[in-house]
């Protein structure tokens, strides 16, 4: 079954329907690689062999019966470890959750099994999905399956090294400052990040099991190795939550252009704070000239009228706001009573806002989102980077707001990586991240981020880059 490592998920769901190969097959093979190859990468951190075979089989009995089949009938994946997972132990990286076992699934969860798809394992990700790379005290650090010495990103790092790796077609993961995007960067895969709010994140780790409220910014969103395998899931996942599935329903608009010429790009790759290495300048320039010479009208000094750093700001207050859950309500009072921000960890010193001033920032924000809007009345997509260079070493010291990272020999500050992700992040605007080739041995992917609610835009500018410029290259030696 080795021939399937590698399938799309369309592809594994044809063979299926078809009787090619059966669902066990295809998992007893999925099972097997894990044990062959996950020792030295980490990625898949809790199986559920038997229930799985046992749906499987059910699977097979559907097929064998010209029963009516979901799109992804039969097809075994694994699960990014925030999302609630029914009888399987869920942990969000946090030992306080090591033996927490959920009693139903998370929303997006329900929604790929309710397609056909037979959840066999969960991914590893760092402590409440919080850090750029993966690693944690309950199943440890995963590594990336193009270097074992560096990180495969994160928070969704497991999902990332198990596309790479071969060990599932298809995965979900959540992302609030680059979770999805940064992985598929490093670990040479394909993520969407939706608009926010089009996907249910309902059952995601954090908040708390029993949660009932989206954070601000996050988002629940596929990754896979293939973009029409992203667009197929986004499909499967995005709709109304259950609070307004009574009255509502979704209708995400096609692409806006048909043809490659007819699109109108922005490209925005250079930032004095946030400044990407020549190497991978050079690839995403190439990226930028592929779709000119395919007759796209491409801008490289189109900008939404906002500065960079107003924006990164407004992430910043935000993105802490929404994760002041890390912190106790005694610690944020303490921060919120001084005068000037604690060293090391501005994280906190951003939480403890108050409310007031939390409703300043978001109306900053949707000035800014007003501004997206007018930028997209011009043009269709904005390419970006990801991050400032290919995957980094892994790096554990703490506090992480205090690491640094090179940068062409030059020491940046390991937070200057999410600037990227968070200039669209918070904007709410869907990004899709495809591979566009390697930097010594690693891959390197382009954000491609379009207007909100227009998700099919840059995913189409994503299918294209993928095809042009080879699509997802296999690791050596898997």
């Amino acid at each position: 079954m080795s021939e399937y490592a590698y399938s799309t998920a369309i592809e594994t769901a044809s063979a299926i329907a078809k009787g090619d190969v059966s669902s066990r097959e295809l998992l007893e093979a999925a099972l097997a690689r894990v044990e062959q190859f996950d020792s030295s990468i980490n990625a898949v951190v809790a199986l559920d062999a038997e229930r799985a075979l046992d749906a499987a089989d059910a699977a097979d009995a559907a097929v064998a019966n010209n029963q009516r089949l979901g799109p992804l009938h039969g097809v075994p994946i694994t699960i990014k470890d925030s999302f609630q997972t029914e009888g399987l132990v869920t942990t969000s990286g946090a030992p306080q959750l090591s033996e927490f076992l959920p009693d139903h699934d998370a929303d997006p969860v329900a929604r790929y099994k309710s397609a056909g798809a037979i959840v066999y394992g969960k991914t590893n990700l760092p402590i409440w999905a919080g850090d750029v790379q993966t690693y944690n005290k309950v199943y440890g650090t995963t590594n990336n399956p193009y270097d074992i010495e560096r990180t495969p990103g994160g928070s969704s790092g497991g999902s990332g090294a198990a596309l790479a790796a071969g060990y599932t077609p298809l995965e979900l993961g959540s992302d609030i400052g680059g979770s999805i995007r940064i992985p598929s960067h490093w670990s040479g895969v394909c993520g969407h990040k939706p608009s926010y709010g089009i996907v249910s994140a309902l059952g995601q780790i954090p908040g708390m099991p029993g949660t009932l409220s989206q954070a601000d910014i996050a988002v629940a969103g596929p990754m896979a190795r293939d973009v029409d395998d992203l667009v197929l899931a986004l499909d499967v996942l995005a709709g109304p939550n259950k609070w307004d599935q009574t009255a509502y329903s979704l209708h995400l608009p096609g692409r806006r252009h048909e043809k490659i010429s007819d699109y109108r790009v922005g490209v925005w790759i250079e930032e004095e704070t946030a400044p990407i290495s020549d190497a991978y300048k050079s690839l995403l320039l190439n990226a930028a000239s592929v779709l000119e010479n395919s007759g796209a009208s491409v801008s490289y000094e189109a900008r939404p009228d906002f500065s960079f750093e107003k924006s990164i700001d407004t992430f910043w207050w935000l993105l802490s706001a929404a994760e002041a859950g890390t912190w106790t309500l005694a610690e944020l009072e303490e921060i919120a009573e001084k005068q000037s921000s604690p060293q090391g960890d501005l994280g906190i010193w951003h939480a403890a806002l108050r409310h007031r001033e939390w409703l300043s920032w978001n109306e900053r924000r949707m000035q800014q989102r007003a501004k997206w809007r007018e930028f997209f009345f011009d043009y269709d997509v904005v390419l970006l980077p990801v991050t400032l260079t290919e995957a980094i070493p892994h790096d554990h010291s703490s506090p992480f707001t205090l690491r640094k990272i090179l940068v062409d020999g030059n020491e940046r500050m390991y937070s200057d990586q999410m600037k990227w992700m968070g200039i669209t992040g918070v904007s709410w605007l869907p990004a899709t991240v495809v591979p566009i080739g390697m930097i010594d041995g690693l891959p390197v992917g382009v954000q491609i981020a379009g207007p909100f609610l227009e998700d099919r835009t840059p995913l189409a500018i994503g299918r294209f880059l993928f095809n042009e410029l080879g699509g997802f290259q296999k690791p050596e030696g898997f």
